[in-house]
């Protein structure tokens, strides 16, 4: 398995894919895509950090490739975040949240935006972003939307951006949760799948 992900990583990496990008697309955290693009190079990150990162490499092909399927799970993650409250925006991460998240928002019949975190973003000084291009989340209710959640950071930085711009995030859905988190900043997380390691 390790390396099929190794070949496919650096298969993303050659196509001109950041890092983050990298781990969204292998649905892998971003420590375990950098690991994975330092085997191909044959580079060390640093002393004591040649074993691989402990991770779960999700595969939701069979789901994404369907609508079908999509729209049913799309179904019972909306029917999550209402266990929070009225819903007025749908805030998807991109890229795999914002299907998810444009299903939920026809479904629950709200409004959708995009937020595009840091990991996505190639500038120095970058901050991740709610897109202009979308439905204005100041003052409205918000659920936030993702696939996997593996360390909690982009949506712990989605929920700061929002409440900087005045939203008020009810909670965050995701499809799989692979550390098993119930809240980052005090905004609750509900999954479908939350993945346990025993032992």
């Amino acid at each position: 398995m390790n390396e099929e992900l190794i070949k496919r990583a650096y298969e993303l990496r050659s196509r001109g894919f950041t890092t983050g990008e990298i781990a969204d697309e292998l649905n892998v955290s971003k420590d375990t895509a950098r690991w994975l693009i330092l085997q191909v190079t044959g580079k060390k990150m640093e002393e004591g950090t040649q074993k691989a990162p402990v991770d779960f490499a999700i595969n939701w092909k069979n789901l994404g490739s369907s609508s079908a399927r999509m729209m049913h799970v799309s179904a019972a993650m909306a029917d999550l975040a209402l266990d929070y409250g009225d819903v007025e925006v749908v805030v998807g991460i991109t890229v795999s949240g914002v299907p998810f998240a444009t299903m939920m928002a026809e479904i629950i019949d709200a409004d959708i935006t995009v937020f595009h975190p840091i990991k996505h973003r190639k500038e120095e000084d970058a901050r991740g972003a709610i897109s202009s291009n979308f439905a204005s989340v100041e003052g409205k209710k918000v659920v936030i939307v993702d696939d996997v959640i593996t360390s909690g950071r982009t949506v712990k930085e989605a929920i700061n951006i929002l409440n900087d711009l005045g939203a008020n995030p009810l909670c965050a859905v995701v499809l799989i949760d692979k550390k098993g988190i119930d809240e980052i900043e005090g905004v609750p997380v509900a999954s479908l799948i939350r993945v346990s390691r025993l032992g």
